[in-house]
């Protein structure tokens, strides 16, 4: 292993994207195989159902059994696809592609933005209320992961002191 601090970067850019990679494909992978737990929590997020019950803002719940189920099953694909990406991105950290591996690691870190920010932190803790829940709030752990693809995405910025090409270091 070398002291360079470009190869300590790009070495720190590759494992990042992969924990992150790793983690977000269980993520799917546990929403799939334990499909029903979930459900439930998306279910009752969207019903609000567990919230202060305020009139003010009970016109908001989704009460309809499918389209709860069509949001669940949004959530995994999306997931499933940010996993995907992030496994590309970290094959291509592997093959010392970086030019193409930091592109890969912002579609995937963004696209998880996009889920635990807008989606779980936005509308599902503001505009349906889960902070009001003390049973279906997850807003911790969307905080968790908003916060990790963040770190994940500024490494993978991190100027690298050198000239880099779509294909080489």
């Amino acid at each position: 292993m070398t002291n360079n601090p470009r190869s300590t970067l790009l070495l720190a850019s590759t494992v990042l994207t992969a924990v992150l990679a790793l983690y977000i494909a269980l993520v799917a992978l546990g929403n799939i195989t334990d499909f029903d737990s979930n459900q439930q929590y998306v279910r009752h997020v969207l019903a609000m159902d567990t919230t202060f019950k305020d009139d003010d803002l009970m016109w908001r719940a989704i009460t309809s059994k499918g389209l709860q189920d069509t949001a669940y099953v949004a959530i995994i694909v999306w997931e499933a696809v940010a996993a995907l990406v992030l496994i590309r991105a970290t094959w291509l950290w592997i093959r010392r592609q970086h030019a193409p591996a930091r592109r890969f690691t912002t579609y995937g870190t963004l696209m998880l933005m996009l889920l635990f920010g807008a989606g779980f932190l936005a509308i599902g803790g503001e505009w349906f209320a889960m902070w009001q829940s003390q049973d279906w709030n997850g807003l911790d752990a969307a905080t968790r992961v908003l916060l990790f693809s963040g770190v994940v995405l500024i490494v993978a910025h991190l100027p690298s002191g050198g000239t880099e090409t779509a294909g080489q270091p």
